[in-house]
């Protein structure tokens, strides 16, 4: 069999020259924008940890988004051929960089998905955590990352997601 090819093309532009370039390490922005045809362009820099603009997305923020929504989408397409009604999802996901001082080099070490994923009351819930596994196991995202994707998953049937956001939890 062959496989299909898909190619994704973007344009990131550095917007970050103040006026004088990269003439020092303190002389420059971090803003770039993030460009694809036919889309809205993403504000970008990088994490104020390293001179970035807090007020726009780093690209350790963009790659736990890629991560989370990639399960987001499969998971929704697999409740929905298992007959499983999901009314709401979100994911509160999180990632834990390590950088290594003085070799200004790091990498990501864990990234955690914790989506909250509402019900009908009819829904058979037996089958979410099957459901999760297979999504993850077919996020092409997260085949194609080098570190662990871990997911910790809520179910809640419609009408318990409103008394618990009631009760502040």
């Amino acid at each position: 069999m062959m496989a299909d090819l898909h190619e994704y093309k973007v344009t990131v532009t550095w917007t970050g020259n103040t006026g004088s370039g990269t003439s020092a390490y303190n002389e420059y922005s971090r803003a770039f924008e993030l460009e694809a045809e036919g889309k809205h362009g993403i504000a970008g820099s990088s994490d104020p940890a390293f001179r970035g603009d807090e007020g726009r997305w780093n690209p350790e923020q963009l790659l736990v988004g890629a991560l989370s929504s990639c399960h987001k989408l499969w998971f929704l397409h697999l409740a929905a051929v298992a007959g499983v009604v999901v009314t709401a999802y979100v994911d509160h996901a999180e990632g834990t960089m390590r950088t290594t001082p003085g070799a200004e080099t790091g990498q990501f070490e864990l990234v955690t998905l914790r989506p909250e994923v509402t019900v009908t009351a009819a829904s058979d819930t037996s089958k979410i955590a099957a459901l999760h596994e297979d999504a993850h196991r077919r996020c092409f995202i997260a085949n194609s990352v080098n570190f662990p994707v871990r997911c910790e998953p809520v179910t809640l049937r419609e009408g318990e997601a409103a008394e618990m956001r009631a009760l502040g939890r």
